[in-house]
């Protein structure tokens, strides 16, 4: 494999290695000097046609601890912002030599564009792309939920799968590039998901999927699950759209949101995510958002982890992506 581009990629070996891979970078972050010598004049690209503040700094963060070169480029003020495509961007950053690019865009199928359709000749990592997929962010959930459900059994993490775990994932699933990549991983890691959110917010064909789903987020929360991941409305896609989703922010709180009763029914080994950024009072309380039981600002630090991992076995000489 050259390229990071769907989580639906990944082979239950592949995603395996990334994973054990990352708690190897982590274990090099706890100490003094925490860069490695590994990418050492290897020059990366973080080229972002939407905003973003996680995701960039990580991949940046990630690349600069393995000694990488960064060249982070921005569509605001660049010559996108006067007409440029992506296919004269990319062949410009071919002509500038580049060894790895990072790629977040508005369209879905942007990254498997530059990646396949000849205009670059290194590897390609989706950073997000239209409500398609964000790979990375299904990897750092599934470190975030194996230190988790396996530290409360003990044991090695290496090798170790989600097998049995039980993951429900609520709110805005119809323009959420996170919860379709979790679905495809977390099903090919082994563990049972369920997608919650009301009807309008449900894809098309999702009874297809590799998972089950519900309307109900009380159903939902009687299977006692090991992680709950409350996901963002995004009403920037919704207003493109024409919205009318729900019927206020209030219904949507009452129906779908992780409240404070919700939360306190919750088992203490429950484990709560979010993708960030969080709307506080809307689908997550500031109570279940700051408890113990919130891994919110550790699915952040592992997304270095990953990252590191992802860069390191795509572009280290020794990496080897399988």
């Amino acid at each position: 494999m050259k390229h990071l581009l769907s989580a639906a990629d990944l082979s239950h070996e592949q995603a395996l290695k990334i994973l054990d891979t990352a708690e190897a970078m982590a274990m090099t972050q706890s100490r003094q000097v925490k860069k490695l010598p590994t990418l050492r004049g290897k020059t990366v690209v973080n080229l972002f046609f939407e905003d973003s503040t996680r995701t960039r700094i990580s991949f940046e963060t990630a690349a600069k601890r393995l000694s990488a070169d960064v060249i982070n480029f921005s569509a605001k003020g660049s010559s996108v912002s006067k007409g440029e495509s992506l296919k004269d961007t990319a062949l410009t950053l071919q002509a500038m030599r580049v060894d790895g690019i990072v790629i977040r865009h508005r369209f879905s199928g942007a990254a498997y564009r530059l990646a396949h359709a000849g205009w670059s000749d290194v590897p390609v990592i989706n950073a997000g792309d239209g409500n398609h997929q964000h790979p990375t962010q299904a990897l750092l959930d599934a470190m975030t939920l194996r230190r988790h459900y396996w530290g409360a059994r003990g044991g090695e993490l290496a090798g170790r799968d989600l097998k049995g775990a039980k993951v429900v994932i609520v709110g805005d699933i119809l323009h959420s590039r996170v919860a379709r990549s979790n679905v495809d991983l977390m099903g090919t890691l082994g563990a049972q998901v369920t997608l919650v959110g009301p009807p309008t917010l449900m894809p098309v064909g999702v009874e297809d999927w590799n998972c089950d789903f519900t309307y109900d987020f009380d159903t939902a929360l009687n299977t006692e699950p090991d992680a709950v991941m409350m996901l963002r409305v995004q009403n920037e896609r919704m207003s493109a759209a024409g919205g009318g989703f729900f019927p206020s922010v209030g219904e949507y709180h009452r129906a779908y949101g992780l409240d404070r009763s919700r939360f306190e029914r919750l088992p203490e080994k429950t484990v709560i995510m979010h993708p960030g950024p969080m709307n506080r009072g809307m689908e997550i309380c500031a109570e279940a958002a700051d408890s113990p039981q919130s891994v919110v600002v550790e699915q952040v630090g592992n997304g270095v982890n990953i990252r590191m991992s992802v860069l390191y076995l795509l572009l280290a000489p020794e990496g080897g992506l399988l």
